[in-house]
């Protein structure tokens, strides 16, 4: 077996498992998890219906590149939604299998495994950053996120020397699970760092369209083509239908950018064996060419927080994120492992420690003490779970 597997770690929902092993609910309460980001808002019947004449496509080998027409949608997609100029969608576009797929592929795929090669990842962080590292030859190298900054990364705190082995640097922006977006002058800073010393910015983007008033979240296309970097030099953005479209068991996403960069990893993905289904690329091309689900989409979410936020500030420490489906709390009393042991117990209601989706990095864990809820089922269910979690934590007072 390859020894790198050693090096991973078990998933957080694993280690949520262990943690609740032996605990019985309290049967007076219906179960209600905000434990994982899985959207919960049905599917579109206009996607499911392309979907469903399109299964013909099934009778076909599709290719790695996808159709002309999926490439052309999501070009146009980001041409309307960044305000850029033309996207090719023969060079700069290529489909993937949803936006975690491509995340470890690229790793995989651009990776020299020199001994001190490093991946950098924010942290708390989404785990499929550091297995891809890991699997690729090379150790993650943490950047804490800094509540001063709305929890984004301080960049500023990482050491020079640190900077000349970094091959890939990961960020999420809206981020999983603080909600953090990059600022243009953060993109500024990041962009001046990949040009000095020659890393490849992979942009996971796939909460960019859940955000909670009239101004979208910045995205790395968008600021590169504010800076002027023609091409998007070294930067490769991530996206998805998952949350945007409440198809995530379609698997259909994309990345999009340095035209250099996606036709090596294009050569990667014919031998890896990751082409889109024919039906899958009918109902994706669907999607993006679509609007008006979005925005009723994103409504519902902004009708959650706006009611479940000023709930839960009465008892923990949270604040309405920039964006995405995550609000990101502080707990009193207890340590993240245990409120979420006897909430789940005590209350039926199952969210997840903030230290499971982060590591030990410079003295500290950004995710310790922390709760990360996943607002994803109905207002009322999230309301529910809201009104079981004040009742428990004014207990512990």
């Amino acid at each position: 077996m390859n020894p790198l597997l050693s090096k991973l770690q078990p998933y957080p929902f694993e280690k949520l498992r262990g943690l609740f092993a032996g605990v019985q609910p309290d049967s007076r309460y219906s179960p209600i998890s905000l434990g994982i980001g899985e959207p919960k808002h049905p599917t579109p019947a206009f996607i499911q219906q392309a979907l469903a004449d399109n299964l013909g496509g099934l009778a076909s080998y599709p290719s790695t590149t996808g159709s002309d027409a999926l490439r052309a949608a999501i070009a146009a997609w980001l041409e309307r939604r960044y305000d850029l100029p033309a996207i090719d969608p023969a060079t700069q576009v290529l489909p993937v299998n949803g936006s975690r797929e491509a995340l470890f592929a690229l790793a995989q795929a651009l990776i020299d495994p020199r001994p001190d090669a490093l991946v950098m990842c924010p942290n708390p962080f989404y785990q499929i950053y550091e297995g891809a590292a890991y699997l690729a030859g090379a150790t993650p190298y943490f950047v804490n996120s800094d509540p001063a900054r709305n929890f984004a990364p301080d960049y500023k705190s990482v050491p020079e020397e640190i900077w000349p082995r970094v091959q890939l640097l990961y960020l999420c922006s809206p981020g999983n699970p603080t909600g953090a977006v990059l600022t243009l002058e953060d993109w500024k800073e990041l962009f001046a760092l990949s040009d000095r010393y020659g890393f490849v910015i992979a942009a996971d983007e796939c909460y960019s369209e859940i955000y909670f008033n009239a101004v979208a979240p910045l995205g790395g296309l968008e600021a590169a083509h504010r800076l002027g970097r023609t091409g998007y030099p070294r930067l490769i953005a991530f996206s998805s239908l998952s949350k945007r479209s409440n198809v995530p068991g379609m698997r259909s996403g994309f990345v999009a950018g340095d035209a250099e960069i996606l036709k090596k990893f294009l050569l990667y993905r014919t031998y890896h064996g990751s082409a889109m289904s024919p039906a899958i690329q009918a109902a994706s091309v669907a999607a993006w060419n679509d609007e008006q689900h979005v925005e009723d989409n994103r409504a519902k979410y902004i009708s959650k927080f706006n009611q479940v936020t000023p709930l839960l500030q009465e008892v923990l420490d949270v604040a309405l994120p920039d964006a995405g489906f995550y609000l990101w709390a502080k707990v009193p009393k207890l340590s993240d492992t245990e409120f979420a042991k006897r909430l789940h117990a005590e209350y039926n209601v199952t969210v997840l420690p903030g230290s499971y989706l982060a590591r030990d990095a410079h003295g500290a864990n950004p995710g310790q003490s922390r709760i990360r809820m996943a607002l994803v089922a109905e207002v009322d269910e999230c309301l529910e779970a809201a009104r079981r979690i004040v009742e428990f934590t004014q207990k512990l007072s």
